[in-house]
Formats: structure tokens, sequence, C-alpha cells
């Protein structure tokens, strides 16, 4: 038995230096205060909890030197494409900023992660076995992203930068600079966060027709964009004895602009396109506190609108070719509350409400063609608890709901349903740092208001057509997950998600017209498989024996972290393919304390993506990264290469039509990026005291409440 456990060791044993000291800076994250005792917990590069895993965006200059989308497209695992929209190990997506759904999916949400430079971004979290205390709408997995840092009792203030540009057929550049700052006194804590976005890019996009070994050209586009995007996120904190009042606003608005060629059989295009979008968001917050800090009560309201225009008209022309807009309002309620329970080493009982409605109208020409309504109710109960080495949750959330709309010509075929969803984890931990996870629970996603908006918010030509479906119908998705941890790096899973109506994208054929549209697949089953696995170099140099001795921070450390994840889409009556996509991040740390990293991400092509069948793989990129603190930390400058062999290519095949789907982007840039903590002489900044959040998770900040 002492054999076999140390051939186990031999696999993830050198990952103990790794899981010693996990953290790429050494400023403290958080304090907890116990008897007057100080434990400081500091921040990991990756950290895999029982449900979920996170990755600190602002320390790894190798994620946070372009948009939020660029940096999001390197974590192993995750696959964002305009096509066929964002998944996590084989998990279907539903994305969350500071805690709060983004109400928006697929082509809105690619446009607005694009939009968002990643240097405004905290961490984030994929939580991937979603509990009762989330919302049943959550669908497989959530993305949240985090975007604020804790305020201290002083005046804080970070600026951020990243310049860059692509030559391809012209140079184009792309700029974001953003400005944090935050402070609290004894009365209040506030924080401010600014930022904007500039951006130029091309794409390039053919659809073929291929029959009977001939091709024939159906449409060539040639697309010339300008992004721009401005936000300021704003919070504030009271203290009310010993509660506290949490007041959040966010506003962002984007302005984009896109000119484009056009041809095809019998005709030639040069239009212009305009896209504007406004999105505000509103969060009143009360935490109830007690003597017991594990003892919690918090209600919270919020408020969210999103409004967005899009037109498209020939140039030279005062006539529009398309000129739709849409207008979302969301309204939310909810109370949490948890207490420990008596059951077990460490049990904690969590139960809340929600109540919440969403309206959503579309119009095109001024004429409104889609007026939906959906209105939520909901209720969950859930228990944790601790025996010795194992670990149980155990929860059941029910929701109501009554969905109903109509466009200019129908009733929409209403959804009147009371739904119950369980959920059920369980894990051994062999060690604090190994554990077993096996995970179940039920969860529903309704259609996005994007993909039920009938209007078309993207190009057109005669042979290309875009259009939602106001009649798709929720999915059910039925998750499972087997899951081996360890050293908070290392991990190894398989995992399916079985779904009934799952709404896909779809294009299919008419003719010589490409109908880019969304619909209900009855059944589909994903299987995935995955592996990471981070291998320190000097167990090359020096050996097993003495890898194992080492404590040494990994932001000093030469390793590489090795991914591998394989995917499978089981679809009745279909005949598909798996697909493998591959992962390797190097980290080599140059004399000067100059870092180098260098990503490289593969997938295997002839794989199905639901109806998609890639041609090419739908990844295949080289990132390298340099970068060096200077000015005692304070300022860290990275200069970087994204795809730099040019190699990143999309093509697909379309299931049952003879369509050959091709596009590619001005992928590979090159640019800088700094970070610069602008220095305070305030004592209190040496102290780094513990000021927000004492029983509350201070990893959450005071943006995310």
């Amino acid at each position: 038995m002492k054999k076999i456990y140390l051939i186990a060791l031999m696999g993830i044993g050198s990952l103990s230096t790794l899981s010693a000291q996990t953290t790429p800076e050494t400023t403290p994250e958080k304090t907890t205060e116990l008897n007057e005792v100080a434990i400081i917990k500091t921040k990991k590069v990756v950290e895999q909890k029982a449900d979920r895993t996170i990755f600190d965006f602002a320390g790894q200059a190798s994620l946070n030197t372009g948009s939020v989308l660029e940096g999001i497209k390197k974590l192993p695992g995750l696959i964002a494409s305009d096509i066929a929209g964002m998944m996590y190990q084989g998990k279907q997506l539903d994305v969350f900023m500071d805690g709060r759904p983004l109400n928006i999916s697929t082509t809105e949400l690619n446009a607005f992660l694009e939009g968002m430079p990643a240097n405004a971004i905290e961490k984030i979290e994929i939580i991937t076995q979603p509990g009762a205390e989330f919302p049943a709408t959550s669908g497989g997995a959530i993305l949240n992203i985090i975007t604020n840092k804790n305020a201290k009792n002083y005046l804080s203030a970070t600026y951020t930068n990243s310049t860059s540009f692509t030559n391809y057929d012209d140079l184009r550049w792309r700029m974001n600079n953003s400005l944090l700052l935050s402070a609290k006194n004894k009365y209040f804590g506030w924080q401010l966060n600014v930022g904007q976005n500039y951006r130029e890019s091309a794409i390039w996009t053919s659809l073929e027709k291929e029959e009977n070994g001939t091709s024939t050209l159906l449409s060539r586009t040639n697309a010339d964009r300008i992004g721009r995007n401005n936000f300021v996120k704003s919070a504030l904190t009271f203290d009310i004895g010993k509660d506290r009042l949490l007041l959040n606003y966010d506003i962002t608005h984007n302005n984009n602009d896109s000119y484009t060629l056009g041809n095809g059989p019998g005709f030639s295009t040069n239009d212009a396109s305009v896209s504007t979008g406004l999105r505000q968001d509103a969060v009143v917050t009360y935490q109830k506190k007690f003597d017991n800090a594990a003892k919690k009560l918090e209600f919270k309201f919020n408020y969210n609108n999103n409004s967005n225009d899009f037109e498209l008209s020939p140039i030279n022309s005062s006539a529009s070719t398309l000129e739709n807009g849409s207008n979302q309002s969301l309204y939310n309620f909810k109370f949490d509350y948890s207490q420990p329970v008596p059951l077990s080493d460490e049990g904690k009982l969590s139960f809340g409400s929600l109540y919440e409605e969403l309206l959503f109208d579309a119009e095109s020409k001024g004429i409104t063609n889609l007026d939906y309504k959906r209105r939520t109710a909901a209720s969950y109960v859930e228990l944790q608890t601790t025996f010795d080495k194992f670990s149980f949750i155990v929860g059941g959330r029910a929701e109501d709901y009554n969905i109903s709309g109509k466009t200019d010509t129908a009733e929409l075929t209403a959804f009147k349903q009371f739904r119950f969803f369980p959920n059920a984890s369980a894990q051994y931990n062999f060690s604090k740092s190994v554990n077993f996870n096996l995970n179940y629970n039920k969860k529903i996603t309704l259609p996005s208001t994007s993909a039920l908006n009938p209007n078309n918010t993207n190009y057109q030509n005669p042979n290309i057509d875009y259009s939602g479906n106001p009649n798709l119908q929720p999915t059910i998705f039925d998750n499972y997950e087997v899951k081996l941890s360890a050293f908070d790096y290392a991990f190894i899973s398989y995992n399916i998600s079985s779904a009934k109506n799952q709404v896909i994208n779809r294009v299919t054929l008419n003719n010589d017209l490409v109908i880019n549209s969304n619909e209900n697949i009855p059944e589909i089953k994903i299987h995935n498989f995955n592996i990471g696995m981070p291998i320190p170099y000097m167990l090359f140099t020096k050996g097993l024996e003495e890898t194992l001795k080492m404590n040494v921070n990994p932001d000093t450390m030469n390793f590489m972290y090795v991914y591998a994840g394989y995917q499978y889409h089981q679809i009745p009556q279909v005949d598909t393919n798996g697909f493998w996509i591959f992962n390797l991040m190097s980290q080599l740390v140059l004399p000067q304390k100059i870092k180098f990293v260098a990503n490289y991400s593969y997938s295997i092509p002839k794989g199905n993506y639901f109806y998609f069948i890639a041609v090419k793989p739908f990844r295949n990129a080289l990132d390298l990264n340099l970068s060096k603190k200077f000015l005692k930390d304070q300022l860290t400058l990275s200069i970087f290469a994204d795809d730099v062999l040019n190699t990143s290519e999309t093509a697909f095949n379309s299931y049952e039509t003879p369509l050959l789907i091709s596009n590619k982007m001005d992928t590979r840039k090159f640019g800088f990026s700094l970070n610069y903590k602008i220095p305070t002489k305030n004592k209190l900044a040496k102290e780094n005291p513990n000021l927000l959040n004492t029983d509350k998770k201070e990893d959450a900040g005071i943006l995310t409440q």
C-alpha cells in the first residue's frame, strides 16, 4: 500500500512546491482577526475549490494585457466563439459580473467583453458546480468576472494602460486606460473605477458552397471595425452600527463602427454600420451582522437597464438597410440567510428567496415587433456538513416561471411552470491539499433576449441573413461530475451534461441564402474529460526528492502547466466526433527578475461543436509575454506578442449543408502594458489593515456585494 501511495505522489508530489506558497506577489489579500491573532492569506495564481476554479487576473501579465475576451480565451478549458457561444470544460457558461448576471449572450456578450480592458479585472471565478443559492437559470456553470479590489484606510490609486497594434493590410491600434481610486474612513468607504477602450480591428469572412467537388463563393466580406467603450464603476459602503449598507452604480457606453466590403454572385456591396449601447446597473445591499460571525443575513435590490441600437446602410446613401433597436429592464430583489448548525464538525444551513421581473422589447424602423415579459419567483435551502474527512452539500431550489409575450403578428408560446432543482456534492479529503469530489445538480437556462430578438443586429447582404427566434423554449440540464484535485493546480475530472431543448446557433442554406438563427435541440449530451498538471523544470535537474524539499514562490519558479481536454457532443441521429483541446503554459524567470511566459493553445480539427464541424483548429495560437516590476514593485511593465505565428483562423462546415464558413481576424498583435500603483505617504499604507468585511468574505470586495 505504501508503494502505491508513493507512485501516486510521483504524479502530483512535485506540486507541493506550488502549494506551499501559491502567490505571485507578497502583498496580503486579506486578514482575518481571531482573538487578536492575524492569519494572512495571499493570492493564488489558480485556486481550486469544491465548486469553483479561481484565476487571478490582476497578478498575471500574460492575461491582463488586452481585452477581457482575449484574456479569458487563454484560460485552460474555456472555449469562446461567436458561432457557438462560451463553454468551460464542456459546460455552457452563464456570465456574471461582480456576482450579478449580465443577461446577454453570444454576439452581444463577446462584443461587451471585447470592449472591456482586462487590466480592470481583479479575478475570474468559474463556478463549475453552482449550488442552490445560485439561480437555477445559471445552466451548466457560471463565469463570474470580478472587477474590484478592497478599499484601504487611505486613498489608493492605480493606473493601468495597454497599447498594441496589428499590421496586416493596414496598421491598426488598440488602446485602453483605467484608473482605480478607493479609500475608507471610520464612516464610509468608497471606490471609483473609470476606464476607456479604443480598438481598431479587421475580420475577413467567406461563405462557400462545396458540392460535387466544386466550390462556389456565396459571400466574401472584408470588415474594418472601430470600437469605443467607456465605463464607470462606483461604490459606497456605510457602517451602521455592526451592519453595513452598500450602494453600487455602474454605467457602460459603447459606440462601434464597421465598414464592410462584400461581394458574391451578382452583387457587390459597400456598407457602413453603427452599433451603440448603454448599460446601467444599480444595486442596494443591506448586510445584517450578528455576534456570531458565521451567521449572516443580506437583502439586495438590483435594477439593470440595457439598451442597444443598430443601423446598417450603404455608404453615400441616406436610406437604411437595417434600423433596429432593443431595450431591456430587469428588477431583482432577494434575501439570503445562513447560520451554523451543530450537526457535524462544520455545519451550515442557508436559505433565501428571490423575485425577478424582466421586460424586453425590440423594434425595427420604429415598429415594435417583440414584447417579452418574464417573471421568476424562487426559494432555496441548502445544508453543508463535515464529518472527519468527508464533506457534504445537499440542497434544493424551487422556481416558478411566468413567461409571455407577443410579436407584431402573433402571441408567443407561453411558459408557465413550477420546477424543483436539487443539488448534491460529496468530497473526501485525502489530505489538506488532495481531495476527491462527486457532484450533481439540475439547472435550467432561459433563452437570452438576444437569441429571442427577431431583428438582425449584424451585417447582412443578399446572401446572408441573421434572425432570432422568439419561440425558443428553456433548456433543462442534468449535470454530473467526478473530480480529483491536488494542490490547487493539478486535477483530473470527467463530467457529463445532459440537456433537453438545448438552444444552439444553426446555420442553414436556402438556395444560396445563408440563414443564421437559433433553435432548440430536443436532446443532447456533452461528455468532457479534463486533466491539468504543473511540471516544475527543477524536477528534471534536481530530481523529485530535491524538488519536494523546496519551498519557493511560484513567481520565482520555472515550470510548465499542461492542460488537455476531450469533448464529445452526443446528438441523437447525428453522427458526431469528439475533439481534443491542448494548452501549454511555460514560465521562465530570467536574469533581473524578468518573467517570460509562453502560452500555446491548439484544438484537434474534425470534431463536432453542436452542429458545426471544425475543418481547421478553432484554437491555434502562440502568445508570448515579458514582464518586470520596477520602483519597489509599484510599476509593472509588460511587453507582449499574441498569435505570433499568425495561425489563429477558423473554418467550420455546417451540418447537413454544403457550407464552409471561414473567418480570419487580425489576431497577431504586438504591444505593451503598464500597471502603476501611485505611491502614498500615508503610514497606514504599510500596515494593510483589515477594514472591510471582517465577518464576510474579504475576497469579494466592496463592489461585488
